[in-house]
């Protein structure tokens, strides 16, 4: 189990492929994205906000499960998100998972191989993704912020690309009986600073979704030194 759990953790840019590519673009953007089309009549703004290159992080708020392929589905590199190490011990889930592109992360720990593995999808056409809070959130409120994410994009040197998402967390089962809204903000800079990455990215997020911050939920689950 220890070494399956390494592999899932510690890619190549060798691995983040064509064929994972491939993969994902059938089960992303084609089919949950006619899916979220259809049932919840997605809409998506601010496309002209994303870089040409891949040396940026993807960060949106997080409100479901659906949220990590919606983001694949909707931007136009393939996405390597993040998913914590749990969901690797499930064997289909963690050959789905794999073939998605995702990796596994220890979220109470910002291994050497997961700082690895981001560094290797900036050699590839990929882009990382990190859902900065760490886990499913309620909406309307930003809370349970993990400064990870700031952490990785300063090791990597790497720009943040906030995704307000808006909607993705109410259960549709007619077609046109809901709606989710994507709104992608401007790109923050890199910065060195932690704090200053989580400040404006809580910024962003608010004006994209008008979510309001709630300071005192705020956590830090992954020290990055």
């Amino acid at each position: 189990m220890t070494k399956q759990k390494k592999q899932y953790s510690n890619k190549k840019a060798s691995q983040f492929n064509r064929w994972r590519a491939f993969w994902q673009f059938i089960v992303c953007k084609i089919g949950y994205y006619v899916y979220l089309k259809v049932v919840y009549r997605l809409e998506v703004h601010g496309l002209e906000n994303i870089p040409k290159d891949n040396k940026y992080i993807v960060c949106p708020n997080h409100l479901s499960s659906l949220d990590p392929p919606m983001m694949a589905a909707v931007l136009p590199r393939s996405i390597a998100f993040m998913a914590k190490k749990e969901l690797f011990e499930i064997p289909f889930l963690r050959w789905w998972l794999d073939w998605l592109g995702a990796f596994a992360v220890d979220r109470e720990n910002l291994s050497p191989s997961t700082v690895k593995t981001a560094e290797n999808i900036k050699d590839s056409r990929w882009v990382l993704g990190i859902f900065p809070q760490g886990t499913r959130c309620a909406p309307g409120e930003i809370n349970d912020i993990n400064k990870g994410f700031a952490g990785l994009a300063r090791l990597t040197k790497c720009d943040i690309l906030p995704v307000g998402i808006i909607g993705s967390h109410e259960i549709r089962k007619k077609p046109f009986s809901g709606k989710i809204i994507i709104n992608i903000g401007k790109i923050i800079p890199y910065n060195k600073y932690l704090d200053i990455v989580k400040d404006k990215w809580i910024e962003e997020i608010q004006e994209l979704t008008g979510f309001k911050y709630v300071p005192d939920k705020t956590t830090t689950k992954i020290t990055v030194k």
